[in-house]
């Protein structure tokens, strides 16, 4: 049985945010001293990400373990009064999250998911450490230089030749 009355739940429960969570505070101020710049809970993209890092085509969510079904996590606990009901809530959040990260990514975004666990004291560190890296990682990867291997046969002329039109004739 619930030890609080239906009206001190609802009070517990609506006091819980889904936008400035202590989580996502974390990892905005951390991004932000790194020098990363970002836009909060953009509307125009499915699943409102709690960070979008344009620059990075990359969208960041920092999950809550219990409400987004951290599998695993000491955090992610059934309560033990109306199981089924938050048994389907979170079997709900996540399926739902599955579809929100297709979409994104078939738009052609990367999606990091940052677990609110992660960012306990003891691993919170190594956790931010590896974002930025990952971070980092993604920006070289899609604004690396793909040179085209040159053959005998293709020749690019040097900067200081004057470049023939189609006809062969070099304008002086």
């Amino acid at each position: 049985m619930d030890r609080l009355t239906p009206q001190q739940r609802h009070k517990n429960m609506a006091a819980i945010h889904s936008m400035n969570t202590k989580p996502e505070i974390l990892v905005r101020k951390y991004l932000w001293s790194q020098g990363f710049r970002y836009r909060l809970n953009n509307p125009r993209l499915p699943g409102h990400p709690d960070i979008v890092l344009r620059k990075y085509r990359t969208c960041i969510f920092v999950n809550g373990c219990f409400w987004h079904g951290h599998k695993g996590c000491k955090y992610y606990v059934i309560p033990k009064t109306n199981t089924q009901f938050w048994l389907d809530k979170i079997n709900r959040n996540i399926e739902r999250d599955k579809q929100e990260h297709r979409k994104l990514a078939s738009m052609g975004w990367h999606v990091i998911i940052v677990w609110e666990c992660q960012l306990k004291s003891k691993i919170r560190e190594k956790t931010l450490e590896s974002l930025a890296f990952t971070l980092n990682h993604i920006f070289l990867q899609n604004h690396s230089i793909t040179y085209k291997p040159v053959g005998e046969e293709d020749e690019i002329p040097m900067a200081a030749e004057p470049i023939p039109d189609r006809y062969g004739n070099t304008a002086e």
